[in-house]
This record gives C-alpha cells, sequence and structure tokens, in this order.
C-alpha cells in the first residue's frame, strides 16, 4: 500500500516525544530546548516552554498541568498555573544516563525510561532500568534490566509497552493498581539481543531499533524504527501489519488529527548529537492511516 507523507513543519535541530493534546500535536526540539505545539496542519504554532537542560518525554497530570523530561539533569519538570516549570522529581540518583521518553498514566503516574550509559561518549552497552513517578514526585524503580527502554505505551486494559531500543524487541509489563508493574514478557521480537558490548557493533545485529511509538484502535503498535528510515506497524507477537518508508531517518511517531488517523512522524537526517545541535534539518511530518489512536500517551 502507497501512503503520501507530507511536511507539517520544518527548521528544527531533533524533535522527539510527539504528543496529540487538547486538539493539537506537541513535541519536543531537543537543541533549541522548546516544546512546541501546534495545530495539525502546521499552523498556530505555539512555544509552550523552554528547558534549559534538554527537554524530551512529555505527559499531563490529571489536572492538566505538562510534565517534561529534562535530561541533562536528570529531571522531570511541571509547567504550574502560571507558566512556571518547578522539579516535579530528581532522578539522578537511579538513571546510568540520560533519562528519555516517559508514558504519564491516568492517575499520574509518569513511566520514564533513560539511556543505561554514556550514549555518545563511547561508554560500554548498559542495561537501564524503568522508573516510575508517583503524582507526588516519589521515584521507585520498577523495572531493570531493559536495554535502552524507550517509547512507550498504555493499553486500555492497563497494559504498559516498552520499546527495548537495543534489544531487538518491545516488552509488556501489566500495571497493577499501585502503579507495580508484573506479569513481563516480550510483546515482540524482531531478532536476537545484541551480544556485542560496543554501540556500533551492537548497532549492526539490529533489526528493528524500536524508537517513540503510539497505539490504535485495532491494539497495534505504530513504531519508529530508529535505523530503518520507516515506520512499522507492529501487532502483538511481532508480525509487521505495515512498512512506511520516510525518506530519511524517524525517530518517534504519533497518532493525532480530528479523527485519530494522522500519524505524525519525527524525522532527521539521524540522531547523532554533535550532527544535529547545530543544524536545523528537522521536520514534523504527517501520513493518513486507517486505524484511529487508542490508549496512552
Amino acid at each position: 500500500m502507497s501512503r503520501t507523507v507530507e511536511t507539517v513543519l520544518s527548521g528544527y535541530s531533533y524533535l522527539e516525544c510527539p504528543r496529540w493534546h487538547d486538539g493539537r500535536i506537541w513535541f519536543a526540539d531537543f537543541y533549541t530546548h522548546e516544546v512546541v505545539s501546534a495545530a495539525p496542519d502546521g499552523t498556530d504554532v505555539r512555544l509552550e516552554t523552554t528547558v534549559d537542560q534538554q527537554p524530551s518525554g512529555l505527559g499531563w497530570l490529571p489536572d492538566g498541568r505538562l510534565v517534561v523530561v529534562s535530561m541533562r539533569d536528570h529531571r522531570l519538570l511541571r509547567r504550574e498555573a502560571d507558566g512556571a516549570l518547578v522539579t516535579h522529581a530528581d532522578l539522578a540518583e537511579h538513571v546510568g544516563g540520560y533519562p528519555n521518553d516517559m508514558v504519564i498514566d491516568r492517575d499520574g503516574r509518569a513511566y520514564v525510561g533513560n539511556f543505561g550509559f554514556d550514549l555518545f561518549g563511547g561508554a560500554p552497552l548498559e542495561t537501564a532500568c524503568l522508573l516510575r513517578v508517583d503524582p507526588d514526585g516519589a521515584v521507585h524503580r520498577v523495572a531493570e534490566d531493559l536495554h535502552f527502554p524507550n517509547g512507550s505505551v498504555i493499553t486500555e486494559a492497563g497494559v504498559l509497552i516498552v520499546d527495548e531500543t537495543l534489544a531487538n524487541r518491545m516488552t509488556a509489563f501489566d500495571i497493577g493498581p499501585g502503579g507495580e508493574l508484573t506479569n513481563r514478557r516480550t510483546w515482540a521480537s524482531f531478532g536476537d539481543v545484541p551480544s556485542a558490548p560496543d554501540l556500533e557493533q551492537a548497532l549492526g545485529e539490529i533489526a528493528v531499533a524500536p524508537d517513540g511509538c503510539c497505539l490504535d484502535a485495532e491494539g497495534a503498535v505504530w513504531v519508529a524504527d530508529a535505523l530503518g528510515g520507516r515506520v512499522l506497524r507492529v501487532r502483538e507477537g511481532g508480525s509487521i501489519a505495515e512498512e512506511i518508508a520516510v525518506g530519511t531517518g524517524v525517530f518517534a511517531c504519533m497518532l493525532g488529527g480530528e479523527d485519530g488517523r494522522t500519524l505524525f512522524l519525527c524525522a532527521a537526517p539521524d540522531f547523532i548529537e554533535e550532527n544535529r545541535m547545530h543544524t536545523r534539518e528537522a521536520e514534523l511530518r504527517a501520513v493518513h492511516v486507517d486505524v484511529p489512536r487508542a490508549g496512552l500517551p
């Protein structure tokens, strides 16, 4: 099936963590330090807030306050009613690299991944924990030994699906009434977990590097393949129902639009920090798909 991918916005550094919220598409731009929202056609662009230490994952508490990952100082920030950013939680003692993406459940509990190691500094690969940050800011380690836990979704049935970008897989947990995670299992596998301790070698062993993702109403997950320049519609078990080539790197996606069938894509030539920091080649793109959005975020 051929689909047309269109550019919605351009001139950014490196876009991540798109979210559909209040009838608008939101996203973080790493190296301009901006959180931006826009109408679905790319008009009415608004600077929502600036995060000096690099924004990443976005979510909202039940009362509507924005929460954003501040990567370089290992914090979650919360935007108050007057627009001020305050510390929601300090993650520093729990993470082995920058915190990155997250999903917030309907009770206001944030599930936050992290790199696990110094991605751009040449450090050997290390696994990472998944954190749960409660609405009061309390931080809990709820899963261990994840290979770069990244984009996440929560289904209507209360299942958390986490992309393990450096493990060729997506992992699922059942969320308990207190936010605890149980029944860990592989939701989708695309190959073996890389055995190489070196990042460059490990990347060569990855068939699909699942990055940012979103859920549709048939229970499939649209996921950006961070190494393949494509988005994949994946069913539980790992079968690929559809593949859309983007023509450049693509690192996150989100369903939105009035009917929930616009798949927004965060595109850039690559994810290398030194390449993206001083250029403005990133774009927000979009493609119409058949099944509308569901679940969280």
